[in-house]
């Protein structure tokens, strides 16, 4: 499959091709239009049927899309084919029939809630039923790091029967792209109620062309961008945003007694290594308690034998000259003070900014520089850890925890309290299943608008 891809999308056009406000605008009213005569009255089950064997296809070794996102994804995106492919499966092996399911039943409380009126148990025994309807047109401004949150877009966009337009970052358009030819070669008719396009940066009325037609726009990027993005939505107009997240491990001294240690390692090493520690789900920092059968350092110290492992089975991608010199420039100065003070250590990959293990006794919580870069710090107990991590509370998306069975509930509600809306077990933190509810808020539920009908 090394032929271009069709022009069935605005981003299939040739590099030097000229986007107009006018045609965005054309594009929104035909998807408008395309989704009324063929996604509006499709049902959920034959839907969820069409996604889940999609996503079957995308898993297959030979299949031509998948071939030509590992094959043309590393000179896009950064991430190496070998991280590509694993991030993909993992995601791909999670849009099932049985996993979309839940997430509706989950989300909407009926399977059939978007297909029409519909009751869950105590709505019949009230004589109510309800209907969920989904946006007419999505406006997605996807962030350009990661390609699975694009994909979740769409895919929960096809779910709620919405026409889609995406505007891609930089870098973040080819998976979207090849996911939507890969719709269109199973479904044309549905493949047409989706838009993918790019423009650089700063295009205003471009923008403001898509916005004009969208009755929902979701946003994922920085604080600031998103501050500006909300003062220029319509009158009319919803706007859904994801803001800049951190996350954390917390590992305890129980954990590591016997030879759970190693396996804990192993775990800790894959979070960090998983998309190379990009996006919210990443952490920054392995808070360790320091009474088990390894002290944090020695921990901190199999860590970077762990991480140069991987390097070598899962290499990571390429980086800007701007990522490589803040990389170097954190280094050199842990390794300053690792010089003159007992209480800091540091380990990095030889002749490469490929990974960095910085441990330290100061508990601070330190935003990563990320391109698996992480600090290891030791801590008592977890009220210390969250004491200094206070400076990213209301920012945390995820930690993943190192605890035996037994200590999980108390810490899990420790947490909670403080205000983390992810936990999961450490080696998990870039995997989130299907159902999670991004930000504490349910995925599926956001995107609909609700219908109640009271009977007598």
């Amino acid at each position: 499959m090394n032929r271009p891809l069709p022009n069935y999308f605005l981003a299939d056009l040739p590099p030097d091709a000229v986007l107009v406000p006018r045609m965005v605008v054309e594009a929104c009213q035909s998807l408008r239009r395309n989704r009324q005569q063929f996604l509006a009255t499709k049902t959920t089950s034959s839907i969820v049927q069409l996604l889940a064997d999609l996503a079957e296809l995308w898993r297959q070794p030979d299949y031509p899309f998948r071939q030509r996102a590992l094959r043309e994804g590393p000179a896009e995106t950064g991430f190496s084919a070998a991280t590509l492919e694993a991030g993909l499966d993992g995601f791909f092996r999670n849009l099932t029939v049985e996993n979309l399911h839940t997430l509706i039943q989950q989300d909407l409380g009926s399977l059939q809630r978007l297909d029409g009126f519909s009751q869950s148990h105590s709505e019949i025994q009230e004589r109510r039923s309800a209907w969920a309807r989904g946006p007419e047109l999505i406006a997605h401004v996807a962030a350009g790091n990661l390609p699975n949150p694009a994909l979740t877009s769409l895919t929960l966009g096809l779910l709620t029967r919405s026409a889609q337009f995406m505007k891609c970052a930089r870098g973040g358009t080819l998976i979207p792209r090849l996911f939507a030819h890969s719709l269109y070669e199973a479904e044309p008719k549905l493949a047409a109620c989706l838009e993918i396009a790019h423009w650089p940066g700063g295009s205003e009325s471009l923008e403001e062309a898509l916005f004009s037609e969208a009755t929902l726009i979701t946003a994922t990027g920085s604080d600031e961008t998103l501050e500006t993005l909300r003062h220029r939505i319509p009158k009319g107009a919803r706007l859904m945003s994801h803001g800049h997240r951190v996350s954390f491990g917390y590992i305890t001294s129980e954990a590591l007694n016997g030879l759970g240690w190693k396996r804990l390692v192993q775990k800790a090493a894959a979070d960090v290594a998983a998309w190379d520690q990009q996006g919210c789900l990443s952490p920054h920092v392995l808070y360790v308690e320091p009474r088990g059968a390894i002290r944090p350092e020695q921990f901190a110290e199999l860590l970077a034998t762990e991480l140069q492992r991987r390097e070598e089975q899962l290499p990571r991608g390429g980086l800007s000259v701007e990522e490589s010199a803040a990389i170097t420039s954190r280094r050199a100065f842990y390794e300053v003070r690792a010089a003159h003070s007992p209480e800091t250590r540091i380990w990095c990959s030889p002749q490469s900014t490929a990974w960095t293990v910085v441990y330290e006794t100061d508990p601070l919580f330190q935003p990563s520089c990320l391109n698996r870069f992480i600090h290891v710090k030791a801590v008592k107990d977890p009220s210390e850890a969250l004491r200094y991590a206070e400076s990213a509370r209301g920012k945390v998306s995820t930690v993943g925890l190192g605890v035996p069975p037994e200590q999980a509930a108390s810490l899990a509600q420790q947490f909670a309290r403080w205000g983390v809306t992810r936990l999961c077990s450490l080696g998990q933190m870039q995997n989130p299943p299907l159902t999670w509810r991004h930000d504490g808020r349910p995925a599926l539920g956001d995107l609909v608008e609700w219908t109640d009908w009271e009977q007598s």
